[in-house]
């Protein structure tokens, strides 16, 4: 199993602990609460997430072969639903991401809850991350 596989079944889990929906958006929120912020100047036009329900950005650098993500939202849905999606994405091979089919995120039991703007925003996320590990794997981050 992959490193973004585990992270994956390791939230599953977290999930599974919740019986409602609003238990799961509580969860969500929490893991907001270890938001990082993203200094100003990172926040631009090429790290804009275009699609999101709320102001979003994502920056994207390759490491050592791995793409390296870190983002700010500005609502409580968009810093916890970018927390948990970096904490899947983030420090991982290109490859990986790349080979990662988007439906398995229903495994979660959150998506969904989630309403269709903010289905969209998930969308619009993981087209961003796509992006970023395609041009990571072909040298051009």
């Amino acid at each position: 199993m992959s490193g973004l596989q585990e992270t994956l079944q390791r939230y599953k889990e977290d999930f599974d602990l919740f019986t409602t929906p609003d238990e799961k958006f509580e969860y969500i929120f929490d893991l907001g609460k270890k938001h990082t912020i993203l200094p100003e100047e990172e926040k631009n036009d090429a790290t804009f997430i275009e699609g999101c329900a709320s102001p979003a950005w994502l920056v994207g650098e390759c490491c050592d072969g791995k793409l390296i993500l870190r983002g700010e939202g500005t609502s409580e849905m968009a810093k916890g639903m970018l927390t948990l999606l970096l904490d899947i994405f983030s420090d991982r091979d290109p490859d990986e991401i790349l080979s990662f089919d988007p439906a398995e995120l229903g495994k979660l039991g959150i998506v969904e809850h989630l309403s269709p703007v903010r289905q969209k925003s998930m969308q619009a996320f993981l087209q961003k991350v796509y992006d970023y590990a395609r041009r990571c794997k072909e040298g051009k981050l």
